[in-house]
């Protein structure tokens, strides 16, 4: 019997999503405990009784200011944000600006690191005309090579 207890916990466990477990729980405590059912189904007891409280006027009001803030000045960071809602008049903290801008998935635009370095690409040729000495007209020749793009020959 254990044996197959253990069998259809494990399945269950791999089977199911967690809100397809919970609601396999029997609130009515007919035949098994809850702590049992809970156990079988790999779920917390305590994880069971947690009711999400959601958000309040003033967090969903915050919220939408600071997304007003980002959409007009993208490049302003949590720093920024803070110091304009302070201006504003509302008492908040950096951090929570933060935890406000990562759920909402808002991030500042700032130029990366490096931006004066130059690319790999565009890397200096070498001048291959050192020890030659034009001696006569049409002794060094320079030739310019450029393709077209695709829209230039389209249009």
């Amino acid at each position: 019997m254990s044996t197959q207890l253990a069998w259809i916990k494990k399945n269950v466990v791999t089977c199911l999503s967690r809100d397809e477990r919970v609601r396999l729980i029997d609130w009515s405590k007919a035949d098994l405990s809850l702590s049992v059912q809970a156990q079988l189904l790999g779920l917390n007891r305590s994880s069971l009784y947690y009711q999400p409280v959601p958000p309040s006027a003033e967090e969903i009001a915050l919220k939408h200011r600071i997304d007003q803030i980002s959409t007009d000045h993208p490049c302003y960071g949590s720093r920024r944000i803070t110091e304009q809602l302070k201006r504003e008049g509302m008492q908040v903290n950096r951090k929570a600006v933060i935890r406000h801008m990562h759920e909402m998935g808002l991030v500042a635009v700032y130029p990366g690191p490096n931006l004066s370095k130059r690319a790999h690409q565009a890397a200096i040729s070498p001048y291959l005309l050192t020890n030659i000495t034009a001696s006569y007209p049409n002794h060094i020749w320079g030739l310019d090579i450029c393709q077209p793009t695709a829209h230039r020959l389209v249009g």
